[in-house]
């Protein structure tokens, strides 16, 4: 069951990472009708909750599969709560990303990347995307958490992983109907999980701490 909760986490973070990254810089950079269309479908994901958005989408995806032409993929596989994560938490890292690329682009550097003659493509992703590399590190952790955390709440309510396939979600979901003779059926997933998310949440902060200097307090004597 472990090994399915990381394995989903972390796959669904990298996609999220991935595609927040594409639209974050090309809503920032190309501004206009790019910025307005990126934008909104980000606030049409964004307008709803977490939860209800997942339950939605893994319950209308596990019902009948996903086919995209000639990509077919059953109601059972791991890839459809990993699909269904990474479209929820796209606008989370997506904003704040477009926020700074905004603010990037106004800058020296970019206006010296232009007056040499580089294309759109190669600023964006050759001088501004550096730049903004330690917002991402210290993100990523963090989804991995919380899309865990999602993982575990849509499989115990029945909209992510499903049988004959295993993850902490399911495993609290089945030791739940024998919590009285058998608590740790509950308990031991219950407990892997937590602790699984608390060493991700302090190992973002860690990353925080180390890439933003500015956020601790230094006291000098």
């Amino acid at each position: 069951g472990g090994r399915n909760s990381l394995l989903i986490g972390v796959v669904a973070a990298v996609l999220t990472t991935l595609l927040a990254i594409i639209f974050g810089v090309l809503a920032g950079y190309l501004r206009g009708w790019s910025d307005s269309a990126i934008s909104r479908l980000m606030d049409i994901i964004w307008a709803f909750p977490v939860i209800l958005l997942g339950i939605a989408l893994g319950t209308s995806l596990a019902e009948g599969g996903l086919k995209l032409g000639p990509i077919s993929i059953s109601g059972n596989s791991l890839a459809i709560p990993i699909l269904v994560i990474t479209i929820v938490y796209i606008p989370y890292l997506a904003r704040p990303l477009r926020g700074q690329v905004l603010s990037l682009r106004e800058k020296e550097f970019v206006e010296a990347a232009r007056a040499q003659g580089m294309g759109s493509w190669r600023i964006m992703f050759g001088e501004i995307l550096p730049n903004i590399a330690s917002t991402i590190l210290v993100f990523f952790p963090l989804l991995v958490a919380n899309a865990i955390l999602l993982e575990a709440a849509l499989s115990f309510l029945g909209a992510g992983v499903r049988p004959p396939n295993a993850s902490w979600g399911t495993m609290i979901s089945e030791g739940v109907d024998r919590i009285v003779t058998a608590p740790y059926l509950a308990i031991v997933p219950g407990a892997m999980l937590v602790l699984t998310v608390l060493a991700l949440n302090v190992f973002g902060d860690g990353v925080r701490d180390a890439l933003d200097p500015r956020a601790k307090v230094k006291i000098d004597h």
